[in-house]
């Protein structure tokens, strides 16, 4: 449900859209109902495809990245709890400081990860759909 106010030769119009099918749509001008017709039917949003579910070890239990101890060489870390949507980069590809290395859902929201420095990719810890721990690393870049 959406709300407007329109103002056209002077008088006020209070329009509530209340729902669209097709090419339907449900409206209220200052409280009187209206059926409207589109000429053409709603588009439906851009769907993103996400993991199904997050994968899960042979007794059942949920696969979640834990931080690993640290290392001498400098990883990206999670900056917050999600999944992994997707994996901009793959092993050996030179990265620019910046720049959008992987894509990692957090409360429903898409949160770009992007390499702390410039150099090359030399390993990356997790896969597409694991869930991941703040601190975890993601990906190593030497």
């Amino acid at each position: 449900m959406k709300q407007y106010k329109y103002k056209i030769n002077g008088n006020l119009y209070n329009v509530t859209v209340n729902d669209i099918e097709d090419n339907l749509a449900r409206v209220e001008v200052n409280g009187t109902p209206y059926n409207v017709e589109l000429d053409k039917p709603v588009q439906a949003a851009k769907t993103v495809v996400r993991p199904a579910a997050a994968p899960k070890t042979p007794a059942g239990a949920p696969v979640v990245a834990r931080p690993a101890a640290s290392s001498s060489k400098s990883g990206v870390k999670s900056p917050l709890p999600g999944v992994i949507l997707d994996i901009k980069v793959k092993e050996g590809d030179a990265v620019k400081k910046g720049q959008v290395i992987l894509i990692l859902e957090a409360m429903k929201m898409e949160n770009n990860i992007n390499a702390d420095k410039d150099g090359v990719v030399s390993a990356i810890k997790v896969n597409k759909g694991d869930s991941v721990l703040e601190g975890t690393d993601l990906i190593i870049i030497e």
